[in-house]
């Protein structure tokens, strides 16, 4: 390396060591660039702290207990229709799917040999009547003895027991319908040999409707008799009310819930039985409660607390909690209407903390 590219290489060094001589006494020099770079870095730090976070506004609403389960639609009171004795189909009285009356007959069985022995035997009454009255009238004259009396007395006792029991065996040939209701579709025709065994059709009364489902065994003690309820069915958006009248007396040890039924007055019969239900049962409700998301509350030291906006920061607040719903929970104590409740970034906040309100809600 020659003389030249020495000096040159010296004075380059030289010159970038005077530079930053140079450069780093500049705030030193200048004490209004020192200040604004020191302003830069607080206000950067700053920045790096605030957290954004959203806020409710406290306010007084309704708040309410609801339990919400499925169900089924079943009929007040359903039957297969049989006949009590067995012979061979000679009437239907009925149209598949119309509305009976309590005592309608519906079917019947051939009966004439019963109708036959009937009418023999009604023949032998008015003289077996005949017999009683000439003999209390001969006991009456002392003609004849108590003896005697009494005997034909039990000959027209007999009589009649038999013709009773004829016209009961004559009624077993004919099916009526038990309740008022809609008869189902028709399993039989006539000429048709039927048995006790042999359904002829269903029978079903729709009005009212029962509403059948079954709560979780720590809902057992809530479900009271005469407790109102709504339900919703599929396809609908109207809201059907019922009224609890009977639960199961114990909860089923193998699925560990409580079956209920409610009552449905149906009018018209608009609703059909076997539908599925959703129903909601109310089991409290709270006109003017202080209600607040259940994400807010944060869990310490076997106490809750939230945190409010105050002036730009976040405050922690012990509170007392009520009532709790799904979503919502009750604040008894620790919260006043008006305040500004920080609803997210819980975990993230601490007192004091600088934080900016993205949305109030």
């Amino acid at each position: 390396m020659n003389k030249k590219v020495k000096w040159g290489l010296t004075a380059v060094i030289g010159c970038g060591l005077i530079a930053w001589g140079i450069y780093s006494q500049l705030p030193k020099l200048n004490p209004e660039l020192e200040q604004a770079e020191k302003a830069a870095a607080n206000n950067k730090s700053s920045k790096s702290n605030v957290l954004n976070v959203n806020g409710l506004r406290v306010k007084t609403s309704k708040l309410t207990d609801e339990i919400v389960v499925t169900g089924s639609l079943i009929p007040d009171e359903e039957v297969d229709l049989s006949f009590e004795t067995s012979g061979q189909v000679v009437e239907i009285n009925f149209q598949e799917g119309a509305h009976v009356k309590q005592g309608q007959l519906l079917a019947k069985v051939n009966d004439r040999k019963l109708q036959a022995e009937l009418r023999r035997l009604e023949s032998q009454l008015k003289l077996a009547n005949d017999r009683v009255y000439r003999q209390r009238t001969l006991l009456q004259h002392d003609a004849v003895s108590q003896e005697a009396y009494e005997q034909v007395r039990t000959e027209l006792a007999t009589l009649q027991a038999d013709i009773d029991i004829v016209k009961a065996e004559i009624e077993l040939t004919e099916l009526r319908a038990p309740f008022d209701g809609v008869i189902g579709l028709r399993q039989i025709s006539v000429g048709a040999y039927a048995s006790p065994t042999t359904v002829v059709s269903k029978l079903t009364r729709v009005i009212p409707l029962k509403v059948e489902f079954y709560v979780p065994e720590r809902y057992a003690n809530d479900i009271n008799s005469g407790m109102n309820l709504e339900f919703t069915i599929d396809g609908s958006l109207q809201n059907y009310s019922a009224k609890v009248y009977a639960k199961e007396s114990a909860v089923d040890p193998e699925t560990r819930n409580l079956g209920v039924r409610a009552i449905y007055d149906n009018p018209n019969g608009r609703l059909t039985p076997g539908r599925y239900v959703s129903v909601n049962l109310k089991k409290q409700e709270i006109q003017d409660a202080i209600a607040i998301p259940s994400e807010a509350i944060v869990p310490e030291m076997g106490k809750d607390k939230v945190f409010l906006y105050r002036s730009g920061k976040a405050q922690p607040v012990d509170i007392t909690v009520g009532l709790r719903t799904e979503d919502r929970v009750q604040v008894l104590r620790g919260l006043t209407v008006g305040d500004t409740l920080i609803t997210s970034g819980t975990l993230q906040l601490r007192t004091g903390l600088p934080v900016v309100l993205d949305h109030v809600e």
